[in-house]
């Protein structure tokens, strides 16, 4: 499992807290690297040995010459672009496939929801339905993973631990026998899914909705299952990987010569200390190796590896955790309470166990800002306030000579002109059109006056935005009087039809009906006629 040190750093002072970590051996870099140092210093000791003590002057120039050529070519290889590059890669793929590893929790949360039934039937396929999710998942984990398939090797150890039945086995390895190349992780997935069919046709999930969520819901844990399986067959190039490591191998042989310490290249500084020991190259050894090693670690994360994933504590888990979900947990809940800040609404500040450790609320970036330059200037001239300010009315183009740079919002004038029988909307801005209606209502002296009127009254101090206003009203009203006038002549017409057939012996009764019925509406006329 993943070492894990997040506790012991999570606050941060003077010289930092990472050297606390340092002397860990667990998941360390000493714990990666102690061997391949070894085998680097004693060569270079050997080789230095070698120089000092076992070669003749030939063969010691012959040496210094190999160091000197070794020292000016070995900084030629791009080390730490190749490296840093590569490990970048692998760490992020790390992440992810950590990240793809699938978790039942919320199909169990689904099915736990939406698959009714407190009897037994309904308990055993909710389980049944969780119990293939998790088989589905080890049986990826074992194909991908030593660890779990030193756990379960075959069929029958998963049938001990409870995960599948002999039944279920005997399918599967049938279906092994006659397709033995294609892996058998989404029979499962099937079988789960046919449970959720079956338990819709019994009426035990409310809907197609429901089930449709179920079902995407797996195929997403399907999708998590099959991409694991890509991960594991589809690795990171292997010349990428071959280039990084005889790059990482060859730069440190070179620097076994190249980083000797000889008389003929050292005679102008004599460093005593790369005599005794080569402290920067095995510096230089620890971090570059070091993180070869890094990357060694963690192309795959699960293999037996420190850092590796936990999938035997994962399998354990999942379905322990499924079973409570949908068991244990199925339609139970605590009793419903009122919380202590029921009168409240909501708390002001919740309490500490220690006041002391209150803290006070963030602030935004500009809380704080010196704005006294900017205030203490001289305030910006208004010419009105905002308040006072007529948006509809506006002034014409100063190219044109008529005022300021402004915009006239105008609407076109139009008027209801109403029948006994129909309504009409006439353009009062076309050219003609108010002469057309002023000769046609010669003899409607009084609705031309009150026109005029309204059109005198529109002149005078009214924005746009009120003309409109008072233009809907009026033909609202208008509109109530046509309404009015067409059911008085419906009326009319039904009692006409009603007279002729019943004959004159009714026509008295009728004629006081009707008279009685102009009475009331030209009551209603004039009502109308005063909200008007």
């Amino acid at each position: 499992m993943t070492v894990s040190y997040t506790a012991e750093v999570a606050t941060c002072r003077y010289f930092g807290c990472f050297w606390k970590l340092l002397g860990r051996w667990r998941a360390s870099i000493y714990k990666i690297i102690w061997v391949d140092l070894l085998v680097f210093l004693f060569s270079f000791y050997a080789m230095a040995m070698l120089y000092r003590y076992a070669l003749n002057e030939t063969g010691r120039a012959t040496f210094e010459d190999i160091v000197d050529y070794c020292r000016s070519y070995g900084a030629l290889i791009p080390l730490s672009f190749v490296l840093g590059f590569y490990v970048a890669i692998i760490v992020d793929r790390w992440w992810s496939q950590y990240i793809t590893v699938p978790w039942p929790d919320p199909l169990a949360v689904y099915v736990s929801a939406l698959v009714r039934g407190q009897d037994e039937h309904g308990r055993l396929m909710r389980r049944t339905i969780m119990r293939y999710v998790c088989l589905s998942l080890t049986m990826v984990l074992t194909m991908i993973s030593p660890g779990i398939k030193r756990r379960f090797p075959n069929y029958d150890y998963i049938v001990d631990v409870g995960m599948l039945t002999k039944n279920e086995a005997s399918i599967i390895q049938a279906l092994d026998e006659k397709f033995p190349k294609t892996p058998k992780y989404w029979m499962p997935i099937m079988w789960a899914s046919s449970i959720m069919t079956r338990a819709r046709k019994e009426g035990r999930i409310w809907d197609d909705f429901s089930l449709k969520s179920m079902i995407d819901e797996l195929n997403k844990f399907r999708a998590g299952c099959n991409m694991l399986i890509h991960y594991d067959m589809i690795s990171v190039p292997l010349v990428y990987t071959q280039v990084v490591t005889l790059a990482v191998y060859t730069y440190f042989l070179a620097a076994i010569f190249g980083h000797q310490y000889v008389e003929r290249l050292d005679t102008t500084h004599k460093n005593t200390v790369s005599y005794y020991f080569p402290l920067f190259s095995t510096l230089e050894f620890f971090f570059f190796m070091g993180w070869l090693k890094v990357a060694e670690t963690l192309i795959c994360p699960f293999g037996d590896d420190d850092d590796d994933f936990e999938l035997n504590w994962l399998i354990d888990r999942n379905l322990q955790v499924c079973y409570l979900i949908v068991d244990e947990m199925h339609n139970e809940h605590p009793e419903l309470v009122k919380d202590q800040y029921w009168d409240d609404v909501f708390p002001q500040e919740l309490p500490y166990a220690d006041e002391s450790q209150r803290q006070a609320p963030p602030e935004a970036s500009t809380a704080r800002l010196d704005l006294t330059k900017i205030t203490s200037a001289a305030p910006l001239k208004r010419t009105t306030e905002t308040s006072e300010v007529d948006f509809t009315n506006f002034g014409e183009d100063t190219e044109r000579g008529h005022g300021d740079h402004e915009l006239r919002i105008r609407f076109r004038s139009q008027r209801v002109v109403s029948t006994s029988s129909s309504i009409s909307m006439v353009d009062l801005s076309t050219p003609g059109k108010r002469d057309e209606i002023d000769e046609g209502e010669e003899g409607e002296e009084g609705e031309e006056e009150e026109y005029m009127d309204l059109l005198s009254y529109r002149d005078k101090s009214m924005d746009d935005f009120d003309r409109l206003r008072e233009e809907r009203e009026r033909e609202r009203v208008e509109r109530q009087m046509q309404h009015a006038a067409m059911t008085y002549d419906l009326i009319k017409g039904e009692l006409a039809n009603t007279a002729a057939s019943d004959g004159p012996s009714t026509s008295s009764k009728q004629s006081k009906e009707t008279s009685q019925q102009d009475t009331e509406m030209q009551t209603e006329k004039s009502y109308i006629g005063s909200k008007k």
